[in-house]
């Protein structure tokens, strides 16, 4: 950063001379793609407000509240953010025909934080084919860090794989000779947890898990899916569901009066929307790994990161659930997509943008302290750390290390 800081500034030098020598203000053209104009950035987003995975649609009103904000101060270099969000209820032929929208009618100078594995997996081939980002999937699948075969998709958090390695060193460290029962979304989400516990159980991954079952999303309940896997007396339950499914996992689980060790994937961890409604003392015990701060734990309500995010939800978002997560991972990918457009400055042009989120490296200080942004222009996975954590009845406690699941 310091060299091409460097050069920066030669480069700033050296036009300073060529705009003296000839008195024509070059330095000031502003470039642009579609998309944008000297007062505007349109950007579009798709998220399920409706179906299946609808509880994720406080993620979406929030991003609308931020860039509320964010333009009641000025928009970003001048420019006010328009932003359009589509609901495709979690149905991939729908999330493609809202980004065709999105893209080809509104036409949006980005597609941001897109919600769901399969949705995007349906429009990744198209966005890329069209050139116009499709920035922050909302999403852990390990496909959005592939800048080689999809140049114009790049994802957020942590990989599902990772994470789930996460969790099988914890296993192997603790439990070595569990037995282990996993229920887990059949498409591209579970299945990524899954090969991430293959990747570290290897050749003991046949013997540990004693039961592996799948469940469809447009199943009404995956109740029937708890049951076989408790007929098959797994000591440790590895809950990979989205939050109305793993919530029904945990409330089932209850109700058979079993006590497994239960490992839950963070895309589920909103005390709110999962714990709540599977009841706090049914979750008891449960652990998962986290990254960003936990809203419902008093320990970050002192930071200066947390009370720049209440000030910012009392004002714009007051009535959403104060113990649902969904809001602050709303308003961290946008703080990241604000720093992305300010960062373009007026070269805002889709390669741009590109150019920008491959060289990243900073913090957002309503991340657990010590996790960093960072990518490369080989290395598209910007949040790769996450810590142990441990639902008290009350609120997630973190416990060890920070652990780097860098994905191979």
């Amino acid at each position: 950063m310091k060299r091409r800081a460097k050069d920066f500034i030669r480069t700033l030098g050296l036009s300073g001379l060529i705009i003296a020598a000839v008195s024509v203000p070059a330095a000031a053209q502003k470039k642009y793609d579609t998309g944008v104009t000297d007062t505007e950035i349109k950007i579009g987003n798709i998220m399920p407000y409706s179906g299946p995975a609808s509880a994720y649609g406080i993620i979406g009103k929030t991003m609308s509240a931020y860039f509320r904000m964010i333009n009641d101060n000025g928009g970003v270099n001048g420019r006010k953010i328009n932003f359009i969000s589509y609901d495709d209820a979690y149905s991939p032929p729908k999330t493609v025909e809202q980004a065709r929208k999105l893209v080809e009618s509104d036409e949006v100078f980005l597609i941001f934080a897109p919600l769901g594995t399969a949705s995007n997996a349906a429009i990744q081939k198209y966005m890329n084919t069209m050139k116009v980002p499709q920035l922050f999937v909302a999403t852990g699948a390990s496909r959005w860090g592939d800048p080689e075969h999809f140049p114009w998709t790049i994802g957020w958090q942590p990989n599902y794989r990772a994470e789930a390695r996460i969790y099988a060193t914890y296993i192997l460290q603790h439990y070595p000779n569990a037995r282990i029962g996993v229920l887990y979304q059949n498409d591209d989400f579970g299945k990524d947890y899954v090969i991430g516990l293959k990747d570290v159980l290897r050749d003991k991954y046949d013997g540990m898990v004693v039961a592996s079952i799948p469940y469809e999303v447009s199943m009404p309940t995956v109740d029937s899916q708890v049951v076989a896997i408790k007929t098959a007396n797994p000591q440790i339950f590895v809950n990979i569901g989205t939050p109305k499914f793993a919530a029904q996992a945990i409330k089932k689980i209850a109700e058979l009066g079993w006590h497994p060790i239960q490992i839950m994937t963070n895309v589920s961890a909103s005390v709110g929307a999962v714990l709540k409604p599977a009841g706090l003392d049914n979750s008891t015990g449960i652990l998962s790994a986290g990254y960003q701060m936990d809203v419902t734990d008093p320990q970050w309500d002192s930071t200066p990161g947390m009370q720049k995010f209440r000030a910012f939800m009392a004002k714009y978002y007051p009535e959403a659930d104060k113990s649902e997560s969904g809001p602050l991972t709303a308003f961290n990918t946008s703080t990241a997509l604000v720093e992305v457009l300010k960062r373009c400055g007026d070269n805002l042009t889709r390669e741009n943008v590109m150019k920008v989120v491959a060289n990243m490296d900073f913090e957002i200080n309503t991340y657990i302290p010590g996790i960093r942004i960072k990518t490369s222009p080989t290395d598209f996975y910007p949040i790769e750390q996450v810590q142990m954590m441990k639902f008290t009845g009350e609120k997630w406690q973190l416990f060890g290390p920070i652990i780097d699941g860098h994905a191979e």
